[in-house]
């Protein structure tokens, strides 16, 4: 069962898509798992992955929160006008709105590339997150973007009031507030547990990330932090087979957490 829905955030329109299970029923308790999407993505993923991911988390049980930050995918406004800041104010929008049903009793965040920051960056403003999933992180926000972007191509902000990529236009704004997080950093705070996993033939962010990201979990006096390396999967293990692996590591870490508590 699908319920598709717009939120509303500032002057935007939020649109997201809620998985149920098969067998779900309102008189009984779930949790529900909201999925961060990357640079420029969507609800839907590449390749289909966040759609695939819902199909099967649903298997599972869970309730399965897929939406797009606002200029992406079906909602309204422009990305580059927005940064981290607001990337973050509307993970906690579709929290809230998660929330807001009886039978959901815990958040669980899941995040793949930038949104991989961003969950993290949200979780250590919100309580409500005990569990994190960081799929292929970004680990340095702005210095991964302005790679991703090209140095030289950034830098001609200073001279024109936005710069255009793949058809979406990023102001300056953008690309200072970036500057400004440091996920590294934040990890060695969140006390919940933690999944990383990342492909080691990921050209987009390099698989070195997870291993930073375990150092610094690895710091925390309470959480636990769990690592999986694909081998041979690209940055949104569109392989099958890497994709098989991807989320039968998630189920079985999801599996097994669920079961400390």
């Amino acid at each position: 069962m699908y319920m598709f829905k717009m939120i509303n955030w500032k002057k935007e329109e939020l649109v997201l898509s809620v998985d149920f299970p098969k067998d779900f029923q309102e008189n009984k308790s779930y949790k529900a798992i909201i999925i961060c999407h990357g640079l420029i993505g969507s609800k839907v993923g590449v390749d289909r992955l966040f759609v695939k991911t819902g199909q099967r988390l649903t298997k599972e049980n869970y309730i399965v929160f897929r939406f797009d930050y606002s200029g992406c995918g079906e909602s309204s406004g422009i990305y580059g006008n927005y940064s981290m800041p607001e990337l973050i104010e509307q993970t906690k929008v579709m929290m809230d709105y998660a929330s807001s049903f009886p039978y959901v009793e815990e958040l669980i965040l899941l995040g793949h590339s930038l949104g991989g920051a961003t969950a993290l960056l949200t979780a250590n403003t919100d309580k409500r997150i005990t569990k994190l999933i960081q799929w292929a992180a970004v680990s340095d926000p702005y210095k991964e973007l302005v790679q991703i972007f090209g140095e030289d191509y950034v830098q001609t902000l200073i001279h024109v009031p936005t710069i255009d990529f793949n058809g979406y236009y990023f102001s300056s704004y953008y690309f200072e507030q970036m500057k400004n997080f440091y996920p590294l950093e934040e990890a060695a705070v969140f006390s919940g547990d933690v999944l990383l996993i990342h492909g080691t033939a990921d050209d987009d962010i390099s698989y070195e990330g997870l291993e930073k990201y375990k150092k610094s979990y690895l710091k925390r006096a309470h959480g636990n932090v769990e690592t999986d390396t694909i081998y041979n999967a690209n940055h949104t293990f569109s392989n099958g087979k890497h994709y098989q692996q991807l989320i039968d590591k998630t189920c079985e870490w999801l599996q097994k957490v669920n079961m400390n508590y």
